[in-house]
């Protein structure tokens, strides 16, 4: 082989192995701030384009889709994964996101200031404007903030979204924030998670068809502790033949499995494992065979 061909070979191996390897380290998509460049604070122009949100420094925003944080939100990576943001969906229509540290479990207060996202319906081609405002926390230094919050629009409560906040900044840096929303809120259909006494309480002490059997099957231990790092993911569409949670109706997860009067139960979320374990307790008569509850 000629001096000439073996640069050329040698020239489109390396590329190929660079291509690979692009592949491999490619960030994951999220849905792009509508109407704004990255960096920008503002937008009145809103379109659906998605792609890799970057802040104005080249730092990427990224779902962490694998598990949820301590306020059973979504958590978001900032710059590399040197910040995080938690964002909850509460019941109401309000989104409330925490600012973490490159430790997840480390609260970091940023620099004051007011948040204009950008809110669409998962898919849809219409986003509408919100604000999040600072909602300091205790310990929060003077001007700065843990907390921010603010209402989405009526029309999209409890709908499966799309959020981006093009402009948030964290010591001097301003960075892009885009992710999606699961079911994770609990609107009138789920119920609320219950204190941690009382959930202590709940699932460690028998009671009607509740037996010490069942707590020793399901670990001796609490809903919230057993699933914890799990994401809930409500489907509300169930179809013929697919099991369905006890409480709320919609498609069962195996991951949230029960033990109750030696049955095993599957739900969507760890609150509606606690409130079928209520209705175990303090009306038994109400629940039906695991085989009962199908769609």
């Amino acid at each position: 082989m000629s001096i000439a061909r073996r640069l050329v070979t040698g020239i489109l191996l390396l590329c190929g192995t660079a291509f690979v390897s692009g592949c491999m380290e490619r960030s994951s998509t999220v849905p792009s701030a509508p109407g704004a460049t990255a960096g920008s604070s503002d937008s009145s122009n809103p379109s659906d384009s998605s792609a890799t949100a970057k802040s104005a420094a080249g730092s990427t925003a990224t779902e962490h889709g694998h598990q949820s944080g301590d306020h059973g939100g979504i958590m978001i990576s900032l710059g590399r994964d040197s910040y995080h943001v938690e964002a909850v969906f509460e019941k109401g229509g309000v989104l409330r996101l925490y600012t973490l540290g490159q430790d997840e479990s480390r609260v970091i207060d940023v620099e004051r200031q007011s948040l204009k996202g950008f809110v669409k319906v998962e898919g849809g081609a219409e986003a509408q404007p919100f604000m999040l405002e600072s909602e300091p926390q205790p310990g929060d230094a003077d001007g700065r903030t843990s907390q921010f919050a603010g209402p989405l629009p009526k029309g999209l409560w409890g709908l499966n979204l799309e959020v981006t906040v093009p402009n948030i900044v964290i010591s001097g840096e301003r960075f892009r924030l885009g992710f999606k929303s699961t079911a994770e809120q609990h609107d009138a259909g789920m119920p609320n998670a219950v204190a941690e006494d009382e959930e202590q309480q709940l699932f460690l002490t028998p009671g009607g068809l509740y037996t010490a059997k069942d707590i020793e099957l399901n670990g001796k231990t609490t809903a919230s502790l057993k699933f914890k790092g799990l994401r809930s993911s409500h489907d509300m569409s169930p179809q013929p033949g697919d099991k369905i949670c006890p409480i709320t109706r919609t498609k069962a997860n195996p991951q949230f499995t029960w033990v109750v009067d030696g049955k095993s139960y599957e739900f969507c979320c760890p609150p509606c494992v606690e409130e079928f374990v209520k209705v175990a307790k303090t009306a038994p008569d109400e629940i039906k065979p695991p085989s009962t509850y199908v769609k």
